[in-house]
């Protein structure tokens, strides 16, 4: 596998379009974060992470990473098979994290963006000063982080979806069928739609034929059928960015162990500090609603905090709800909840566990999961995207339902 000729010694991190740090490609292919002087001594600096948020102010101590990028911007790659196809398509191997980040680093999650520092660059094979005769490789067409196949896209003059070749990508993700789970993109929208309809906030859906999409690239597997398009609740209405970070960016850990690490009330218990009681009844309703519904897919990536005024955490809008037990008929839930990963039931004493690892009032949980259980079963009873969903895979979600409603 070739790479770039060209390659950055260090990548400068902007949040909001202002430089607050530098990544440093450091000799035995490791990396160092540090921040900028000026955003430390920053008294009102914007949030880049909690995770670099201590006990007396902003972490600023940290120690070389060794193959991979810090936690925090390893997390905003992709992962699984669209990190193999898009290290491909840059002539790396998927491993290779720094030159990825460069490669897609103007479309990246959130309001974070990465760009070469200077002059400095380097080849393979040691550091070299840049002889002004090589021209740095074009970007990757634009994706986000997550296992599935989706890109970003644009709305064009038609209301038409348009992937774009190059270039600041667009507000919408669209996501495409998968292979190995027939009927994925409706089954999402159902139960998008279905949060929606409990007062769960969901950001806008589209449902539309991948034959639709525009500017997909030639070598993606078109499977046929439905995609999902998905606005983007990170990108304003006037083109401006919205930063994020999901859980496993709070926690400083790595995609590959989000399953792991922590459960549902370590979120509970960070929302509960920095986002106060209103986002912790929101999540124990996402929570029933994960339950419910069988998804054993939310883990610590598909939870985020948005930081709308750039400095305070809030919960985002909810995201990949899908109902994994149609396909996976024996899934659990992805982290440990009050003790149980048990996708079939929730108990007081689970409850009770749970808000006791969270330091939160167990009484008013236990009404919210009540509520919400009564309120899912009432919705979903006549909700009109069943129709949308094959009959053994509607089947199992309305089993679902009934066998864990409390």
């Amino acid at each position: 596998m070739t790479g770039p000729t060209r390659q950055p010694a260090a990548l400068a991190v902007l949040l909001h379009g202002k430089r607050i740090g530098v990544i440093n490609r450091l000799s035995g292919d490791r990396y160092l974060f540090a921040f900028d002087e000026a955003y430390v001594e920053d008294a009102n600096r914007p949030t880049l992470s909690l995770s670099y948020k201590g006990a007396s102010g902003l972490v600023t101590t940290v120690k070389p990473t060794a193959m991979r990028l810090p936690a925090f911007f390893s997390n905003l790659l992709p992962e699984g098979a669209l990190r193999d196809y898009l290290a491909a398509k840059a002539g790396v191997a998927p491993g290779r994290e720094f030159i990825l980040l460069w490669q897609l680093g103007v479309d990246l999650p959130g309001a974070v963006t990465v760009e070469p520092l200077d002059d400095r660059w380097m080849s393979e094979s040691q550091i070299k000063k840049d002889n002004g005769t090589d021209n740095a490789p074009a970007l990757l067409k634009f994706s986000l982080a997550g296992v599935q196949m989706k890109f970003s896209a644009l709305v064009n003059g038609k209301g038409h979806l348009t992937i774009p070749t190059s270039g600041i990508g667009g507000s919408w993700i669209v996501k495409l069928p998968s292979p190995h789970y027939p009927a994925i993109a409706e089954n999402e929208y159902a139960m998008m739609e279905l949060a929606r309809r409990i007062g769960i906030q969901v950001p806008e859906i589209l449902l539309l034929p991948v034959d639709e999409i525009a500017g997909l690239p030639e070598d993606v597997n078109h499977v046929g059928g439905q995609a999902l398009a998905v606005r983007r609740f990170d990108r304003r209405t006037d083109g401006g960015r919205v930063h994020m970070e999901d859980f496993a960016q709070v926690f400083g850990i790595y995609p590959d162990d989000k399953y792991k690490g922590r459960n549902y009330a370590n979120i509970a218990a960070v929302l509960a500090a920095e986002a106060g009681g209103p986002a912790v009844h929101e999540f124990m309703r996402r929570l029933v609603f994960t339950v419910l519904t069988g998804n054993g897919d939310m883990h610590l990536k598909n939870w985020t905090l948005l930081y709308p005024d750039g400095r305070t955490p809030v919960l985002s809008p909810a995201y990949d709800l899908v109902a994994t037990v149609p396909y996976l008929p024996k899934d659990n839930l992805a982290l440990n909840f009050g003790g149980e990963k048990n996708i079939g039931y929730i108990m007081p004493d689970q409850v009770r566990r749970f808000a006791e690892k969270a330091g939160l009032p167990v009484n008013q949980l236990w009404t919210i999961a009540q509520e919400t259980s009564a309120h899912i079963v009432d919705a979903w009873r006549d909700h009109p995207a069943k129709d949308l969903l094959p009959a053994n895979v509607r089947d199992a979600i309305d089993a679902q339902i009934k066998r864990a409603a409390i």
